[in-house]
């Protein structure tokens, strides 16, 4: 391995990817609405995002929420469920229903 990577390959992602600038803080917010707040902000600002904002800031959601995984607390994971459901009303779209 090259000796400079980063320790975390997700770290480089974050840091180096084209997926988005995030406001420091931004998944340890209290409030899902603010997190979803922030996320539409970073996803709308940023100059890095190859997607439109509302998939740019679901997927970085959806990242951390993977790279956190089972390390996350199921008040943390409700938290950022919730999030979600409000980052969706934010940008007026509707939830998929899950698979059968």
């Amino acid at each position: 391995m090259a000796e400079n990577s980063p320790k975390r390959w997700s770290q480089g992602v974050t840091e180096h990817s084209d997926a988005l600038d995030l406001e420091k803080g931004a998944f340890t917010l209290r409030d899902p609405k603010e997190i979803a707040a922030s996320l539409k902000h970073s996803a709308e600002a940023s100059e890095r995002r190859k997607s439109d904002p509302y998939r740019s800031a679901m997927s970085m959601l959806n990242f951390y929420i993977n790279r956190v995984g089972k390390n996350l607390s199921v008040a943390d994971r409700a938290r950022l469920d919730k999030a979600k459901d409000e980052l969706r009303k934010l940008f007026h779209r509707k939830a998929t229903k899950p698979a059968p």
